[in-house]
């Protein structure tokens, strides 16, 4: 096999892997909370506070785990993660307190700041620099498809099996078949090595970073879109069930978004250098204000529900090409991954509160006032890009 064949294999060999790292170590909370709002009875503040710290941990862990992938450590991240998500999952599946299934949701935390985009990206771009667009572009079509498998499955399993079986299910998926595809895929690509570069070295300062010309307007616009985006998709199927929507259709509803994603990101590909960065990021940016707009005038029917998930899952899924083309263009590829930890740390604690401040919303003025801050939020971000 040669170089290049064998550089294409890995790049498709790594998107497999992270739409299982997606599915197993992130969607499991939105694919299982129903089931355990019903079976366990520790309430929806103690299950909301697992994503929470998941996220909180990720954004923690982001600048040393930048550090590390920008002196060639992506080999041994990915590797390391991986397992670590599977111990997670299993301590997870045998939970038996609430301190238990917080603990797991830490690990959880830890293994996606080492196994899942932002340490895959920083991979990509160190190895093909002006380049990485495409190699991205694949990476995120497979993965996309994360929150499509997380979903049904989560929910078959769940139904058939009980919810413990369906996260030692994902534990099986991360060891036999996320792992060796993570390892391979990182060791073919030189593990985050500059291809003909010098020896790796860490990047720039956080002070540096944050002087940059750009930096700040992209911190607090990928906060406000996550923030939006998540308060809505992480308490989706709850969402939709107190505004009237049957259970399987919100599930239906939930995985379209995955396919949702892959499409937006197929559309922006097939524009390519005719629609310029500023263009499709307001594409993206309209969509998400489209998106809560469609469910206020649902009213719980399933065309305008359906509406919402396919523009939601489109801008996101757009926003996660634009987002390390975007760090990469203010920052360049030598930093890439101290850069982008320090540009998105907003935007992970903004994910990791969206499922508490969402549930606290949605609890205190019912579901269309959570859907109403989603539309605040959405259109906050608009005004930051049209001022930016």
């Amino acid at each position: 096999m040669t170089l290049a064949r064998k550089e294409q294999v890995a790049v498709w060999a790594l998107a497999f892997g992270q739409t299982l790292g997606y599915a197993c170590f992130f969607y499991i909370f939105a694919a299982l909370v129903l089931v355990w709002q019903r079976e366990l009875p520790w309430g929806n503040g103690v299950l909301a506070l697992g994503p929470f710290l998941a996220i909180g941990v990720t954004a923690l862990a982001s600048p040393q785990v930048g550090r590390w992938v920008d002196r060639g450590h992506a080999l041994r991240l990915m590797g390391f993660g991986t397992v670590l998500g599977a111990a997670a999952l299993a301590l997870l599946a045998v939970a038996w307190h609430p301190l238990v299934y917080l603990a797991a949701f830490v690990g959880l935390g830890a293994a996606a700041s080492a196994t899942l985009y932002e340490v895959c990206f920083a991979l990509l771009i160190r190895r093909f620099g002006d380049q990485a667009r495409a190699p991205i572009t694949k990476v995120t079509l497979v993965a996309g498809l994360a929150s499509t498998l997380a979903f049904p499955a989560g929910a078959a399993l769940a139904e058939a099996f009980g919810w413990r079986i369906a996260v030692w299910s994902a534990v099986a998926a991360v060891v036999c078949v996320m792992l060796p595809l993570q390892v391979w895929g990182a060791h073919a690509l030189g593990g985050g090595r500059v291809r003909g570069g010098p020896k790796p070295a860490a990047g720039a300062s956080w002070r540096v970073i944050l002087a940059r010309p750009g930096v700040l307007g992209l911190m607090a616009l990928f906060a406000l879109l996550n923030l939006d985006h998540w308060m809505l998709v992480s308490l989706m199927r709850p969402l939709l069930a107190e505004m009237g929507v049957a259970d399987g259709r919100a599930v239906t509803a939930a995985a379209l978004i995955g396919p949702s994603q892959v499409l937006g990101r197929i559309a922006l590909m097939a524009a390519g250098a005719r629609m310029q960065t500023r263009v499709a990021s307001m594409f993206t940016v309209l969509a998400m204000v489209a998106g809560p707009v469609f469910l206020l005038l649902s009213g719980g029917g399933v065309a305008l529900v359906f509406a919402f998930a396919a523009v939601q899952g489109a801008a996101m899924g757009i926003l996660t090409i634009l987002k390390p083309l975007l760090i990469s263009e203010v920052n360049g590829p030598a930093d890439y991954a101290a850069s982008a930890a320090a540009i998105s740390l907003p935007a992970m604690v903004a994910t990791a509160v969206a499922p508490v401040l969402g549930t606290w919303i949605m609890t205190v003025g019912g579901p269309l006032a959570l859907v109403g801050a989603a539309l605040i939020l959405a259109l906050g971000a608009l005004v930051l890009l049209l001022r930016r």
